[in-house]
């Protein structure tokens, strides 16, 4: 049996311990000291309930148009209407010791005929209706233009004191946007093709943001680097510019690459054509998407296939940028694949014939 436990006796056993005293020290240490400020008066005691007396000066000063409705009160003339508010200049006009110490441009504002609800004060606005009125300025010859609407309906709408532009032979006032839209306007094509192109290929795994952060980085770099060393061996494409002028276009300078390596055909086996079992090789052209396709594949390949100089998200960048730099300098390896598929295809071309009298046979 377990053994009982007795209430009594357990509470028995605690021990109450009282909260300790502060001592008189650390009492006196900490205690708040009551300070009173310089502007205090100690023979009085403070009262926040009790408002403070307002000096003659504390009182806010009445506004102008309120001061005028005073003053026409007193000296019974008629008052301006304060709920509509009144021009400085209305209230400015009526006191002629007031106008003495007025500035020079608001006094030659009061003196000149302004119309109603215009600014009086604008010193341009007086200066140009002066010089209109003097006949210095031609007004404008647009003002008060007629503006025909494009429809039969007849309508005739005048400005009134506006500048209107003239509307153009399709009753627009801007010309109609050309359709269909060229290639820079479109919101899906405002790179270039082959920018567009070359980051696509480089693109892994859908990270877009990641291959156009690294042809941000190719640009920038054939941009800053130094211009090429040309080789006549590896000649580039006619019309190219000089050297020094590639870097200051960075598209260009790719353009120029990848069109130039771009190989011109390629090699088709027609497997079984050429009899026991061997396949006929066919050169087949290419047209420019293929044929930057195939140079970009190759740049690429070449660029991978390099040794790193560091570590970090950009080395693969780093390497296509100067795998791309040896493509226009003729020190890259896409070259000597480019002049073999010629090679081959010069090679081939013996089988164009034998290739198209064998399908036409077979198709008989």
């Amino acid at each position: 049996m377990p053994p009982r436990t007795s209430i009594i006796a357990s509470a028995r056993s605690l021990a109450l311990r009282p909260k300790p005293a502060v001592p008189q020290w650390h009492a006196a240490r900490f205690a708040p000291v009551v300070r009173r400020g310089f502007a205090d008066d100690s023979s009085q005691p403070k009262n926040d309930s009790k408002p403070e007396p307002k000096g003659p000066n504390t009182d806010p000063l009445p506004h102008v148009s309120e001061e005028a409705r005073d003053m026409a009160k007193i000296q019974g003339k008629q008052s301006p209407e304060i709920e509509q508010g009144t021009p400085i200049d209305e209230v400015i006009r009526k006191d002629i010791e007031a106008q003495k110490h007025l500035p020079k441009v608001m006094r030659d504002s009061l003196k000149s005929s302004a119309p109603g609800g215009s600014r009086s004060f604008s010193t341009s606005a007086v200066a140009r209706q002066e010089m209109q009125e003097s006949g210095q300025m031609e007004p404008p010859a647009d003002e008060m233009l007629p503006v025909e609407f494009p429809n039969d309906t007849g309508v005739q709408a005048f400005s009134e004191n506006r500048f209107v532009t003239p509307l153009n032979e399709h009753g627009l006032k801007f010309p109609p946007v050309p359709m269909p839209m060229p290639a820079e306007d479109r919101l899906k094509s405002r790179q270039d093709p082959v920018v567009e192109f070359f980051t696509n290929m480089m693109m892994k795994h859908g990270e877009k943001a990641a291959a156009e952060r690294n042809m941000n980085f190719i640009l920038n770099h054939l941009r800053t680097t130094a211009p090429p060393k040309l080789n006549p061996a590896t000649p580039l494409l006619p019309g190219a510019p000089p050297p020094s002028h590639l870097p200051l276009n960075p598209v260009l300078y790719l353009t120029l690459a990848v069109d130039s390596v771009a190989p011109l055909l390629r090699i088709k086996n027609l497997k079984g054509q050429a009899g026991g079992g061997q396949a006929l090789q066919m050169p087949v052209a290419l047209n420019q998407r293929q044929r930057r396709r195939a140079a970009i594949e190759w740049i690429i390949t070449s660029a991978s296939k390099k040794r790193g100089k560091g570590s970090g998200k950009f080395m693969f960048a780093q390497k296509v940028a100067e795998e791309v730099v040896s493509v226009v300098q003729g020190t890259s390896s896409c070259w000597e694949r480019r002049l073999n598929f010629h090679k081959q295809g010069v090679a081939a071309r013996a089988n164009l014939t034998a290739g198209s009298g064998r399908k036409r046979q077979s198709r008989r």
